[in-house]
């Protein structure tokens, strides 16, 4: 099993790049960071100095969106790091929840997102693409690479990622719910004709190691909000009597509103709807062992990297034991 780390871009931009310095001398071979450019600092010019400060470590968003930027300046981005560091730059994309919200926009149709992924795939390889009914390309391109992974949560999506992406990612560390998603995935990439075997799984979570559990929770309980953001959706599409698990969509009943303001953080009213099981179940707490009894049980599963959302007071120090203790017992 892979390894990443997800960092908000929080000022100072520096720390974002030493958090990925020493997340990679631990071990991990991922950094990946939000990407909602009005609540946090702009992305693609911190990825430049995490790729710089770092050697091997691949680096990318979890998740951008197909509407705050140019398709063609997206794929941009990447093809001038990957010319630059080699190859090290992966696109992690879907509707687009706080990024689009927070100026107004709805998050895209899926077929528009499956359309921009053609389109930053094919210019981010070198490749001629159909754009806004011109041809275009990246002469200086040719030897750029770049997977894409999708993330998804409803029946549709789970389709359109199994179907044309190079992988998924589930935000949410939760087994049984995991086993569903990615068997939709797999499931819909065997009807296109493809190798399901051939997807890249990413799991992507909170972690917090310690012994305190009332307090990791209340550090984590902001992400049972950001993931409500998205079953709040898919309840308003599907209903609550769709094929979708009642595990996902039962939670949010008590949920009144969201204050983007505070997305991706600890300590906010907006997320005390959610109860100390999802947090439990959602998230990856306790001590050492817990985890790593957690990512056997993903691993198992066909989860090919856990990626740690970064976002409590406990920074250094998981990523510590991640680093020294769970990493290696999981290799």
């Amino acid at each position: 099993m892979d390894f990443g780390v997800v960092l908000q871009t929080d000022p100072p931009a520096w720390r974002v790049v030493d958090l990925a310095v020493q997340a990679e001398n631990l071990g991990f071979s991922h950094g990946w960071t939000f990407d909602s450019h009005i609540l946090w600092q702009e992305p693609y010019v911190i990825y430049s100095q995490m790729l710089s400060a770092t050697k091997r470590m691949m680096v990318g968003p979890m998740v951008t969106n197909p509407g705050t930027r140019d398709w063609t300046v997206t794929a941009s981005h990447y093809a001038t790091l990957n010319d630059m560091f080699g190859n090290r730059t992966i696109c992690g994309i879907g509707r687009g929840d706080s990024a689009m919200r927070v100026i107004g926009k709805k998050p895209a149709k899926l077929a528009t997102l499956s359309e921009s992924m053609k389109v930053i795939k094919g210019l981010a390889q070198g490749e001629e693409v159909t754009y806004n009914g011109t041809q275009q390309q990246f002469p200086w391109a040719k030897n750029s690479t770049l997977d894409i992974l999708m993330a998804a949560y409803g029946p549709k999506a789970l389709n359109l990622c199994g179907s044309e992406t190079d992988g998924f990612i589930l935000q949410l560390a939760d087994p049984a719910l995991a086993e569903w998603t990615i068997g939709a995935v797999r499931r819909a990439a065997e009807e296109a004709g493809r190798d399901p075997d051939d997807l890249y799984i990413v799991v992507a979570a909170p972690a917090y190691v310690g012994s305190d559990i009332e307090h990791q929770r209340e550090q984590c309980r902001w992400f049972g909000g950001m993931v409500g953001n998205h079953v709040a959706d898919l309840v308003a599409r599907y209903g609550t009597d769709s094929a979708i698990p009642k595990a996902l969509t039962d939670y949010i009943k008590e949920r009144e509103g969201y204050d983007y303001a505070g997305h991706g953080k600890s300590g906010n009213s907006h997320t005390d709807f959610v109860p100390d099981e999802i947090i439990d179940r959602f998230c990856i707490l306790g001590d050492e062992a817990a985890h790593i009894a957690r990512l056997k049980e993903l691993e198992a599963l066909g989860v090919d990297q856990f990626a740690i959302y970064l976002m409590h007071d406990n920074k250094d120090e998981t990523l510590n034991a991640y680093g020294q203790r769970i990493i290696p017992a999981m290799q």
